[in-house]
């Protein structure tokens, strides 16, 4: 089925403005899907996903962090959440969000975030949670475990489980092409600085307070998916955690999917028709 493909900017805070990319299909819409892009790479990598929602009836949208994107490639910031740090980018999806309920108004919007962007999704769900019909979290983990300050992970060690790697990133997918074309590509494997790093975690710490959860829409749907050979989640041992602080806080829905054999990106995995399908349905499932 045929999608169309369109890129357009949204106007943030500071005079920011948020490159944005939108897919469609030819059916009626039936949801919103906001696509929040993980650390070092960009949104056009979720192609296939964004397509095959759009081919379900799902208007798709997918925007750049700040420090991603040819912008950033163009202005030599990539990298850099710039002063705001981690919180800039915290409210830039917020101001997505409001745009894209002004722009398909009575239409139920869902937000799927990978990786650094399902960090800040964990944020975004303190302040902005009510903005959502559901919440699907990809390759996440309980920040205050991650933090390499304390469990001494890094992007060098990422491989340190999987025998005789043949790029550096394999850790990411099992699937050969995945890290070749990641590494060929220019906006993917930067580095960030280090004031940027370090703000997902000491902003990120507000995650690990269950107070910080109370004013937060227990009815919100949540969705938590990833493999058992992510390091990114310590092969779970950061991963359980965090599911089972949202159930203690009181989400009444919240399903998880733990993929066997799978990497850190489980949406390009070899398996990733099955992991697609899956988000469809859970997407179908709570936007009615």
């Amino acid at each position: 089925m045929t999608t169309t493909e369109s890129t357009f900017r949204i106007d943030a805070a500071g005079g920011h403005r948020i490159e944005a990319f939108h897919w469609q299909g030819a059916l009626p819409v039936r949801g919103v899907v906001q696509i929040v892009h993980g650390m070092a790479e960009h949104s056009r990598r979720y192609r296939h996903v964004a397509q095959a929602l759009a081919n379900e009836g799902y208007v798709v949208y997918a925007t750049e962090h700040r420090g991603h994107g040819q912008a950033a490639l163009d202005d030599g910031t990539l990298g850099d959440f710039g002063p705001g740090g981690f919180n800039a980018l915290v409210d830039d999806m917020a101001t997505v969000s409001r745009h894209l309920r002004e722009r398909h108004p009575g239409v139920p919007l869902v937000m799927l975030a990978h990786s650094m962007g399902s960090f800040a999704a964990q944020i975004y769900l303190l302040d902005h949670g009510a903005l959502l019909d559901g919440l699907a979290l990809s390759g996440t983990s309980a920040l205050e475990l991650l933090d390499p300050r304390h469990s001494g992970w890094t992007l060098e060690t990422a491989n340190a489980a999987i025998a005789a790697p043949d790029t550096v990133v394999d850790w990411l997918s099992r699937e050969p092409a995945v890290p070749a074309a990641y590494l060929a590509d220019p906006l993917c494997g930067f580095a960030l600085t280090e004031a940027s790093l370090f703000s997902i975690f000491d902003h990120g710490l507000r995650t690990s307070d269950p107070a910080q959860f109370e004013r937060v829409p227990k009815q919100l749907p949540l969705y938590l998916f990833t493999g058992d050979q992510d390091s990114v989640n310590g092969y779970l041992a950061w991963f359980d955690p965090l599911v089972a602080r949202l159930r203690q806080v009181g989400f009444r829905d919240l399903s998880t999917h733990v993929y066997g054999g799978a990497r850190h990106e489980v949406l390009n995995e070899t398996n990733r028709d099955e992991v697609i399908a899956n988000l469809i349905a859970w997407v179908t499932r709570v936007t009615g």
